[in-house]
């Protein structure tokens, strides 16, 4: 997880999500980095702790500043529309930020990441 949210808060959701197990020790925050997004720097120093190159990174992301930043660190990026607050034309937005591929629900994400490995 490379989220905008303060460290903290961010652990938390996850906490209270039951999802942090899934992530932990790998949730990197804004608050760890310079620069946030639309800045490449929290994505850069995600793949960089995880020993991986940013060419082999992909980005799932539901922002224009996190498609911007995945562009900018050089990673591929998947707009992701499912959340509620994605209404109307994001798709559009996340497109037109650069985004890669646009994926409208969580069995089309899961779809765009096998289809990745082929």
């Amino acid at each position: 997880v490379a989220s905008s949210t303060p460290s903290a808060r961010l652990r938390w959701k996850l906490q209270q999500t039951g999802l942090i197990g899934l992530f932990d020790p790998h949730i990197f925050s804004s608050d760890m980095v310079a620069n946030g997004k639309p800045a490449p720097d929290l994505f850069l120093h995600a793949a960089a702790a995880m020993g991986v190159q940013p060419g082999e990174c992909v980005v799932v992301e539901d922002s224009v500043n996190g498609v911007m930043a995945g562009k900018a660190a050089g990673m591929q990026v998947i707009g992701f529309t499912a959340g509620a607050h994605c209404a109307g034309n994001h798709g559009d937005r996340l497109g037109m930020a650069g985004a890669d591929r646009i994926v409208g629900s969580y069995g089309d994400l899961a779809a765009a990441l096998d289809g990745l490995g082929a």
